[in-house]
């Protein structure tokens, strides 16, 4: 199970750790969004603070209907307690959970400030 909370801009938020090729490993704060179909961004930074391999180009439309091109990274995450291989979007902004790294999972929010915010796998 994975534990957090709404902050006071009602976003969920969950604290995950990620972990380069190289070892190094790095807590990072990530905002759920069930409106994001990848598994998870980071900042270009971080890709290179942490060696993350580079595996290629991806792009999204925006909300806005714009669309936007952008590195797409390698990288551990500890999830649930198991680390995971997955990609993750290079995007300067708020880092992002999607959809594809909550498969076949349960999402429990509290929605208030300080809400509680529960990822469970299901079984």
């Amino acid at each position: 199970m994975i534990e957090g909370m709404v902050n006071d801009a009602y976003e969920p938020v969950v604290t995950l750790a990620l972990q380069g090729p190289a070892g190094q490993t790095r807590e990072i704060e990530a905002v759920i969004d069930t409106g994001f179909s990848g598994f998870l961004t980071v900042t270009p930074a971080l890709a290179a603070e942490l060696g993350m391999h580079y595996r290629g180009r991806g792009w999204a439309t925006l909300a806005d209907g714009s669309e936007v091109t952008f590195n797409v990274y390698a990288v551990t995450v500890l999830w649930d307690g198991h680390p995971r291989y997955i990609e993750a979007d290079a995007a300067d902004t708020t880092p992002l959970v999607g959809m594809q790294l909550l498969d076949r999972h349960s999402l429990y929010l509290e929605i208030e400030d300080g809400g509680r915010v529960v990822i469970q796998a299901r079984e």
